[in-house]
Parts: C-alpha cells; sequence; structure tokens
C-alpha cells in the first residue's frame, strides 16, 4: 500500500480547521472578529461545498475554513489535504458528531493518496493532527489497496503478484492459502481458467484463501483476476487495450474486502477465491468457435475472447457454489455496457437474492458509496444460445451487462443466495480525493452491508 502523510499524533504547532457547511456557516461568521468577517466578505466566502478559505493572522496563517456539503460523505472532506498547503498541519477546531469525525478522517486518508510507486508525488498534503479509529484506518487501507494494486502496470502485478497479495493477507491474518497453477488447473478441473490463461508466459492460476471458525456463516468472495486483457485473439483496438491493467480491479475488490474480513474479525468462514490469469495473444491462445467443458459439466462455445472474464468467473463460481456458502459475492471489472449504463462511478448489481440487495442498497445509501441494481432478465439468456453447445460465452450486443449476469449465474447452484458486482474500479478524471486511476467502488458499502448482515 503507499504510505501517506495523512495523520499525525502531534498537535504541536497545528493550525485550527473550522469544518463548516453553508448552514452553519453564518451562526459561526457572526461570531468571528470582524477582521475575520471582512477578509471572507471580500472573497464572498460561503462554505460552498469543495472549497476553503484561509485565515491571516499577524505572523502569517492563523487558521482554515473548510466548506464541505453532505456531512455523511466521506468524500466531502477529501479536498482538504491538496487545498491546504503543501506539508501544514491542522487541527480540529469545532466539534463533530462521532459519525461526521469518522468521515472527516476517512475523507482526509482518501484525499491524500497518490500512487507513488515510480514516482515522488510532486507535493505533500496537508496534516491532520487526529487518532482516527481502527476501523476508520483498517477501511482506509482496504480502499487504499485497491487504488495501488489496480495502478500497478501488469508487469508488477500479474498472477503471481496476485498471489504474492493474497499469501500476504492470509498471513497477516492466520489464513491459508492453496493455489492451483498451469496445468494443474486441468488436473484439477478448471478447464476455463487454463484455456483463457494458456496462451501467457505467466501460469494461469486459481487462489483460494481460508479464514475463520467452521462453525460461523460461510462467506465466498470471488474476484476477476485477469491481470491484462488484450482481447486475446479478438484483439482489442489500442485505446480499448490502454488501461487493461485494471482487469484485475475485481480480485483487487474481493482481496482487499477479504483483508478488511479478516482485520475486523468479522464473525464468518471465510473463502475467498481468484482466478488469476493474463489474456494473451500467442500461438497456445483459445480460439473463437472452441467449446470448453467447464468446472460445472456445461458446455461454452466461445464466441468472443475478449469476453474472457465470465470464463475464469465460471469455474470460479461452480468452486464456490460446490462449498455451499451461506453467500457468494463476486466482484469484476466485466462489461463496458455497464459503464455505458451507469457511468463510471455506480457500480451495477446483480443479485438473486431481494434481502442481500437491500442491504448492499441501504448500506450504499448509508455510506454514499453507491450501487445500483440491475435486473437478471432471464428471458435474454436466449442471447447466449449456442448451435452446438450448451450456450455461448457471448452474442448481441444487446444488454451486455445483463446477458454477462446471466452467463455467471448458471454456474451458481439454484437456492445459493449470489451477487455479482459489475464494477469499474477506476477514475477517469481527478476529482477531490478520487485522482485519476484506481479506485475501489462499493467497497465501503459492501463493508458496511457484511457487518450488517454478519456482525
Amino acid at each position: 500500500m503507499t504510505p501517506i502523510n495523512a495523520f499525525t499524533s502531534d498537535s504541536a504547532g497545528a493550525l485550527p480547521l473550522h469544518v463548516l457547511d453553508k448552514a452553519t456557516f453564518a451562526a459561526w461568521l457572526d461570531a468571528q472578529p470582524a477582521a475575520t468577517q471582512a477578509w471572507l466578505s471580500s472573497q464572498q466566502f460561503t462554505a460552498a461545498p469543495g472549497s476553503v478559505a484561509l485565515l491571516p493572522g499577524s505572523d502569517g496563517l492563523a487558521g482554515a475554513v473548510l466548506g464541505v456539503g453532505d456531512r455523511a460523505d466521506a468524500h466531502a472532506y477529501a479536498h482538504a489535504p491538496f487545498a491546504l498547503p503543501a506539508g501544514s498541519r491542522w487541527q480540529l477546531a469545532n466539534t463533530l458528531d462521532a459519525a461526521e469525525l469518522a468521515n472527516l478522517h476517512l475523507g482526509w486518508g482518501l484525499g491524500s493518496y497518490r500512487f507513488a510507486r515510480y514516482r515522488k508525488p510532486a507535493r505533500l498534503p496537508a496534516q491532520l493532527a487526529a487518532t482516527p479509529s481502527p476501523e476508520v484506518l483498517d477501511v482506509l487501507a482496504a480502499c487504499l489497496r485497491v487504488r495501488d494494486w489496480v495502478n500497478t502496470p501488469t508487469e508488477d502485478m500479474g498472477p503471481q503478484q496476485l498471489e504474492d497479495a493474497a499469501r500476504a493477507l492470509a498471513e497477516a491474518h492466520g489464513g491459508t492459502l492453496e493455489v492451483i497453477a498451469g496445468d494443474e488447473l486441468l488436473e484439477m478441473n478448471f478447464p476455463t481458467i487454463h484455456a483463457v490463461g494458456r496462451a501467457s508466459h505467466r501460469a494461469p492460476r486459481l487462489i483460494v484463501l481460508r479464514w475463520g471458525e467452521e462453525t460461523a456463516p460461510h462467506l465466498a468472495l470471488v474476484g476477476k483476476g485477469v491481470c491484462f486483457d488484450t482481447g486475446g485473439l479478438d484483439l482489442k483496438p489500442a485505446d480499448g487495450m490502454r488501461n487493461m491493467k485494471k482487469d484485475m480491479g475485481g480480485a483487487a475488490h474481493a482481496l482487499a474486502l477479504a483483508g478488511l474480513v479478516m482485520a475486523r474479525q468479522l464473525p464468518v468462514r471465510l473463502t475467498l477465491v481468484v482466478p488469476a490469469v493474463e489474456n494473451a495473444v500467442g500461438p497456445d491462445a483459445f480460439r473463437p468457435g472452441e467449446v470448453i467443458t467447464t468446472r460445472k459439466g456445461l458446455t461454452v462455445e466461445i464466441d468472443n475472447t475478449d469476453a474472457e472474464g465470465r470464463l475464469i468467473l465460471c469455474d470460479a463460481l461452480a468452486y464456490a457454489s460446490e462449498m455451499q456458502p451461506d453467500a457468494i459475492i463476486d466482484f469484476a471489472t466485466l462489461t463496458g455496457a455497464a459503464r455505458i449504463a451507469l457511468g463510471p462511478d455506480l457500480p451495477a448489481l446483480f443479485a438473486n437474492d431481494d434481502t442481500l440487495a437491500r442491504q448492499w442498497l441501504d448500506a450504499g445509501e448509508q455510506t454514499r458509496d453507491p450501487v445500483w441494481r440491475m435486473p437478471l432478465w432471464r428471458p435474454y439468456q436466449r442471447y447466449l444460445n449456442s448451435g452446438i453447445a450448451d450456450m455461448a460465452n457471448a452474442g448481441s450486443r444487446m444488454a451486455g451487462s445483463v446477458t454477462a449476469a446471466l452467463y455467471l449465474e448458471r454456474f451458481v447452484d439454484e437456492g445459493r443466495t449470489w451477487a455479482h458486482l459489475d464494477v469499474y474500479a477506476w477514475n477517469d478524471s481527478d476529482r477531490p480525493g478520487r485522482p485519476a486511476g484506481g479506485e475501489a467502488l462499493a467497497l465501503r458499502s459492501a463493508w458496511a452491508m457484511l457487518k450488517a448482515r454478519y456482525g
């Protein structure tokens, strides 16, 4: 995880920071000296969301006012670290309730992030003199892990590195790790994972992390780990391939959430399943028109080699279903269709269980880390029909995210609670607290949902 200089336990010399919104600003301003009132009035400062006003003193800077919007949204505070002077130190000067304070701390941490593996940041963030709660720090660490993993180029984040990340989490929290790699995937009946990854010089693998008490409710997390996606023989155009280091974003989310579950000691029996591959072009690349018999026994005709994520996930989901968990949740950067429908910030949620879906939707509203439920419209299964196999891995361009989810559902045992999140894992542009590059989306709401369900 990229280290950040967000917090300090040393409040010596820290300047007062007044965190206000438009509703509280007027009363606060009335209580300030005339010089402060005149200074802020001259700038027409109103504590609008995302604003900052520096307050002058006789010896230089005397404090600042941070304008925020929705106090329940951690990102309302995330502009502070880079809007305030570089390396300056601040201490909260007014009272926030416990939830607002947690959001301030989380937002400050998110806003302080810069990916620094290959170059130093241009400037340091401002520091907050504060001691965030252990849970805030664990949630922040999980979010920043996703960003770091997704931002890391494939040369340093291939299947082996995903395995290393899972192993580090297992060792840190007392879990166990099993890895099935290379041709052993065929011996252990994971044919689609092998087919997608066999053309790469880096062996495909299935990573399985186990943790928790056997008697606890069993939670299975599954993450799509395509460490780079060329599209295979159905090659992507250059602009479509440019950011395909991010195609392991689903695995990053599942890994980070698993780490959070273990760090917070959620009373579950956890199984994390990550199929990790590189969809490469080579003499052994799988081909359009081939038929693969999956782990579940269903035959799949390859309509398009660029619909590879659902292929590796189908064996992983079948494997997770065999364990008969209480719930299966998968994360995947699966379809461009979900982005066209909902844009980059809003992950598409598909679920076969209304209770689980409602729990996640409610958690998204509570944490301001939303998901949007999409339909498992089963008549669209016709778009996955094959003339020679049980089904095809792709087909019509109609309802692309829906048909992808319907494909995955075929590999979840009937009656097994399952949710699928089609997540972008990426910020297209720089915004306060949301730097361009890898992003954790619906990770905080997933954690809040799991706490409500199992905690």
